[in-house]
């Protein structure tokens, strides 16, 4: 195969900053360090990463064959499976830009994504065919349908053929994607693309209205993979874990780029099981996991076993920061190393604790580094108005880096909101101590306002999660008939216990100021959740005109707290 063409890609000039480069040029160094090492190892294949290349370069001449050129949009509707790689990184290495869809989109979630993206073709896996071609139906950009049927973990392949051939679809206007890669020769001429150009649209959950799609360039993910690499220590002799959706920033900025800058091997599942997790974290011989949110509570209460401590898994990775005995009965239970972070979709370089260093209580750590000193990282707490606040004192969290997005796609009004001065306001709320360590309140629309007193929803979250009877919870402002709001907790049972709401709330007011313990409780079998796994708080607040009718209510049982 040779240098694989890499003399195409012109590499970083002396003057240029390590991390100014194209997703190709980095991409062609991990695959120059290590091109008979295993890569990616998903629903048993294991990738190389000359093999990983190879593909890459047959897609991107698969895409130009049919005419997609520098800037146009791609639609990625694919679960995790390795084309997903192949279609992101091809597209990347001829300047197009890729859009994840997510997964759990119906017909009209996914054909907003198309049209406001103004995707040019759609690349299908066959178990979401019938969404992708409705959805391809409703917009007139689309000219180009792939089908993608690699099966999953969970399938074989007649199953995943079965699926086909559905009623109503069109099957003209969709090409298997196998066969048109397998008549693709490898890119001949790569451009030579800016660090600064577009490699994907990653659209938010749209809790607020329609999604917003960020603008994440080369630069960007260049930027998360080296920084990931060098907060966790890794090296080619790690083994990357997720469980999380490729659509997701996190597998893409933590996971997927972070093992490349590593040089390490990406071991992948479809999605979290709390049941199978660990066996498929041994089976993996996994040394690094990215967790997000409710996984770390959801493991800790499943059942202990003899096996807790046989794992290699060196260190967890994820958000949001948990209490110091959380942490420590964590890592005592599973033998591991955890550190928190903070960041999101518009850059990932928000705040994150060091390994092996003193942890702050509820911290998200300082702000991250690079491992290039040249690379600045600033976060600033600010008034309502823009004005810096003095250390302790909380506000919105701002962040000023070389990684932060362009904006938001076709929306001039939120990227206005978002970018201002050179600082990304990001519509979080926290505070800092005097060594600039973090610490995340909540988002501005989850704060409460009960009776003069500001609430943060995570904080009465954390405390409510600690009952044993609970597996989850999620806290929501409910309007009360003294104006301003009341306080909502949503609660699962950790089966097969039963959660008594007398007994929260009693557990609440140990551990709580009085204003903040819930006076609604609803207990609720699961969550609506994102695939990502995050609670979607905006379906909860909508489920219902009267969202207290019917639920247990401390004020009418008689429960006094003060």
């Amino acid at each position: 195969m040779g240098d694989m063409g890499t003399d195409k890609i012109s590499p970083a000039t002396e003057q240029k900053p390590t991390w100014e480069m194209s997703l190709g040029q980095f991409l062609d160094q991990a695959v120059k360090r290590s091109p008979d090492k295993a890569y990616l190892q998903i629903a048993g294949r294991s990738i190389t990463y000359r093999q990983l290349y190879s593909r890459v370069k047959q897609t991107a001449s698969l895409f130009q064959g049919l005419g997609i050129r520098r800037g146009d949009r791609v639609c990625l509707f694919l679960p995790n499976v390795p084309e997903f790689h192949y279609c992101w990184f091809g597209l990347s290495l001829i300047g197009a830009i890729s859009i994840p869809v997510n997964t759990a989109y119906k017909r009209d979630e996914a054909a907003y994504i198309f049209d406001n993206a103004g995707a040019t073709a759609v690349v299908a896996h066959t178990t979401l065919q019938s969404v992708a071609d409705a959805a391809s139906n409703l917009t007139a950009s689309v000219k180009h349908r792939l089908l993608v049927t690699t099966p999953l973990e969970s399938e074989d392949a007649s199953s995943a053929d079965l699926v086909t051939g559905q009623e109503g679809i069109n099957q003209d206007l969709w090409a298997k994607f196998d066969d048109a890669l397998s008549g693709a020769p490898e890119l001949a001429d790569v451009p030579d693309i800016s660090a600064n150009e577009i490699s994907m649209l990653v659209y938010t959950s749209g809790t607020t209205g329609n999604p917003k799609g960020v603008q994440v360039t080369h630069l960007m993910y260049v930027t998360a993979g080296q920084g990931f690499a060098h907060w966790t220590e890794a090296t080619e002799e790690d083994r990357f874990f997720t469980c999380l959706p490729f659509f997701h920033a996190n597998a893409q900025y933590y996971s997927t780029m972070g093992s490349l800058a590593a040089g390490a091997t990406l071991v992948v599942e479809e999605r979290f099981s709390a049941s199978r997790f660990w066996d498929q974290v041994r089976k993996a011989d996994a040394t690094v996991v990215n967790f997000i949110g409710m996984m770390m509570p959801v493991l800790a209460k499943q059942p202990e076993s003899a096996q807790d401590r046989t794992n290699n898994v060196r260190l967890f990775y994820g958000s949001p920061a948990f209490s110091p005995e959380f942490l420590q009965a964590f890592k005592d239970r599973f033998d591991t190393e955890i550190i928190v972070g903070f960041g999101m979709t518009e850059t990932c370089y928000g705040a994150i604790e060091k390994i092996g260093h003193p942890r702050r209580p509820n911290s998200s750590g300082q702000p991250r580094l690079h491992p290039d000193p040249g690379f600045v990282n600033q976060i600033r707490i600010v008034d309502d108005e823009g004005n810096p606040l003095d250390t302790g004192h909380p506000g919105e969290i701002t962040i000023k880096n070389p990684a932060v997005m362009h904006g938001y796609w076709r929306n001039e009004e939120q990227t206005s909101q978002a970018l201002r001065d050179g600082w990304l306001h990001t519509g979080d709320l926290g505070w800092q101590d005097e060594d600039g360590f973090l610490y995340f309140v909540d988002r501005k629309k989850d704060v409460i306002r009960r009776r003069g007193e500001n609430i943060s929803s995570q904080e009465v979250e954390d405390v409510i999660k600690r009952h044993p009877t609970v597996l989850d919870c999620a806290v929501i402002a409910v309007p009360s008939e003294l104006g301003e709001d009341e306080v909502k907790a949503y609660v699962t049972p950790r089966l097969p216990a039963q959660v008594d709401p007398r007994e929260i709330v009693y557990w609440c007011a140990e551990n709580l100021a009085y204003f903040k313990v819930p006076r609604y409780l609803e207990v609720r079998e699961e969550l609506p959740r994102t695939p990502s796994l995050r609670v979607r708080k905006d379906l909860l607040r909508q489920e219902l005109d009267n969202l207290v009718e019917g639920c247990f209510d401390r004020e009418a049982e008689g429960i006094r707290i003060r």
